[in-house]
């Protein structure tokens, strides 16, 4: 787990010039982001409308996710800590347009504006405290409260993540909720150690028949057996089947009467206390009033 670049520097520090060409520059990445762009904009669920829409590119990087987004006829705006990650998707001529900014502190954008999110590989970035001053638990509160205002009601956000724990990937989640999205994870290829990967995908507002888990893919031999099967769990998770009932409080409370009450004097002197002689009206209870 050394090798995951969160781990070794904030990523406006480890994306430095050299970092952000040769991470562009690799056919492998270029490879891997566009598969992953093009299923993010699948999980979008966007109108066929042919209409274009107005996307958000979150961690936006050099800009390879968004030609994905370009490609398939959509506007986007493109956010990224890195300003060499920026500078190189300049000299790229990408088509959207760029912001430099720190997703922890907010977006800024105008109220409903955003027809849909996606993000590949950053979100985790924000449960890292690289400064003094960042508190990952505000920072994504900050940060998905300012995206749930600024998506159009009905809208999505996918993120393609890589959790550290089970841990990370349920702090993240849970934030998301709480800022009022609904939605869960889904997962591609869950029993692949190389092809697996995870979506968290979420839609602006209350839950509804029309806000329900896209399905994750899965290999060609496992999806005979998982036609067969009623239990889906593998492929999607949805946060609302991992809530508990809550246990019901006892509300019976046990009374202590005299004969206790008794047995707890004579053990007190027992052990050479000074107590009050019993008398008839020991343990009795008293009345509210005189």
């Amino acid at each position: 787990m050394s090798s995951r670049p969160e781990f070794q520097a904030p990523p406006e520090i480890f994306y430095n010039d050299v970092e952000a060409r040769k991470y562009t520059n690799s056919s492998h990445i270029q490879h891997i982001q566009t598969k992953l762009s093009e299923r993010a904009l699948e999980l979008l669920a966007l109108p066929g409308d042919g209409i274009p829409r107005l996307l958000l590119d979150i961690g936006c990087g050099s800009g390879l996710s968004g030609e994905s987004l370009s490609e398939s006829g959509h506007h986007w705006i493109g956010l990224d800590i890195s300003q060499a990650m920026l500078d190189v998707a300049l000299d790229r001529e990408v088509e959207g347009d760029l912001v430099h900014g720190d997703m922890g502190q907010g977006l800024g954008l105008r109220t409903g504006v955003i027809d849909g999110a996606i993000s590949i590989s950053a979100v985790q970035w924000l449960c890292n405290a690289d400064k003094s001053s960042h508190e990952p638990r505000l920072r994504l509160k900050t940060f998905f409260g300012s995206l749930y205002r600024s998506l159009a009601r009905g809208a999505r956000a996918v993120f393609q993540v890589y959790p550290e724990s089970v841990a990370q990937r349920e702090l993240i989640t849970s934030f998301a909720m709480r800022a009022g999205f609904s939605g869960g994870v889904v997962v591609d290829y869950p029993h692949s150690t190389k092809r697996r990967k995870e979506f968290l995908v979420l839609t602006c507002g209350p839950p509804s028949v029309s806000t329900a888990l896209p399905t994750g893919k899965v290999e060609d031999e496992e999806s005979c057996s998982d036609a067969s099967s009623d239990d889906g769990d593998e492929r999607t998770v949805s946060i609302s089947e991992r809530h508990r009932p809550t246990k019901k409080r006892k509300l019976t409370k046990k009374v202590r009467g005299r004969q206790w009450v008794l047995q707890k004097k004579e053990q007190m002197r027992k052990k050479g206390n000074i107590v009050p002689p019993d008398t008839k009206y020991t343990a009795r209870k008293r009345k509210a009033r005189f």
